[in-house]
């Protein structure tokens, strides 16, 4: 160790860094979804997670109990502490809080109008209908008019984009990306788009129409924490200098891969297994499923870091 703080050893070159993404959500202990999600998918993308707390979702895998906004300033502090020491590459924004965090959030966005924002809307059952209401209307005025893609469910999306759609037929990206647009979000990336033939299409779309995508086969399971890992996915991916639309294919085909090996450690939902790639790779000959004398048949193979 070099206890000087002053010598080149101690304070190594910048550019040797990985980019840094400052990500906005809940923490929640199962890991799944919330922080939790974005640290392992910002860090699987080769960048450095800043994780800033906007509150607690008390849950397992299967149902959350309670929830737990921070106060507003404190949220404001965390992250304005961080900024003042970092250079970061893009923002993530997941679940706030409240409307008053919101708007604390969007002030400090505002100061940084350069960096790419990806803002991901799930679902907040656990909101009743005037906190929703007011949480999205902050959101739509304050939050959208600085994203750069904003991601969620194309149900999800829907709902909170076009609350008046007559649900005669599906809302097409197309018309999700111009309800975004006149909020001032410049893209939408909708996923889940039901498609025959047991297929979903994922597409990223601007006001002129679809952008980029990916088609894949629907899964049979049902999953925590996806779409905290698209959206924090793209957003490395944008900090580390990746252009758009090639950065929404790769995060696209990042989140089908850890859909694939995903793993239920409870009774409910399956979580996303954001290292998948760090599992070795069989040699030739070997099936995947083999375990030497001394490893009990349930274990997981050993992961290795690459």
């Amino acid at each position: 160790m070099n206890p000087n703080p002053e010598s080149p050893e101690a304070n190594p070159d910048e550019d040797a860094a990985p980019p840094c993404v400052l990500s906005f959500n809940a923490s929640e202990p199962t890991g799944a979804a919330g922080l939790g999600a974005d640290n392992a998918a910002i860090a699987a993308m080769g960048a450095h997670a800043l994780p800033v707390v906007t509150g607690v979702l008390v849950r397992d895998t299967a149902d959350v109990f309670e929830h737990h906004a921070l106060d507003d300033e404190l949220v404001a502090e965390q992250a304005r502490s961080v900024l003042e020491d970092i250079s970061i590459g893009a923002w993530k924004v997941g679940y706030l809080g409240s409307a008053e965090t919101v708007s604390a959030v969007a002030e400090i966005l505002s100061d940084y109008p350069e960096l790419p924002l990806v803002t991901y809307l799930g679902s907040t059952p656990w909101l009743d209908d005037e906190q929703q209401s007011s949480y999205h209307d902050a959101l739509r005025e304050l939050v959208l008019p600085q994203t750069l893609v904003l991601v969620g469910a194309h149900a999800v999306l829907t709902e909170f984009l076009l609350p008046d759609w007559d649900g005669s037929r599906p809302a097409s990206p197309r018309e999700l990306a111009n309800a975004a647009h006149k909020l001032g979000a410049a893209h939408v990336l909708v996923t889940g788009i039901s498609l025959p033939n047991q297929f979903v299409d994922n597409v990223l779309a601007g006001p002129q129409g679809p952008i980029t995508g990916e088609k894949f086969e629907r899964f049979e399971a049902s999953f925590i924490g996806a779409g905290d890992t698209l959206s924090a996915a793209l957003a490395a991916l944008l900090a580390v200098g990746v252009e758009l639309h090639e950065a929404v294919g790769e995060a696209l085909a990042f989140l089908d891969q850890a859909l694939d090996a995903g793993f239920q450690p409870g009774m409910g939902q399956v979580i996303p297994d954001r290292f998948f790639w760090a599992l070795p790779v069989p040699e030739e000959g070997e099936t995947e499923a083999e375990t030497p004398e001394d490893t009990p048949a349930n274990q997981a193979p050993p992961r290795r870091m690459h």
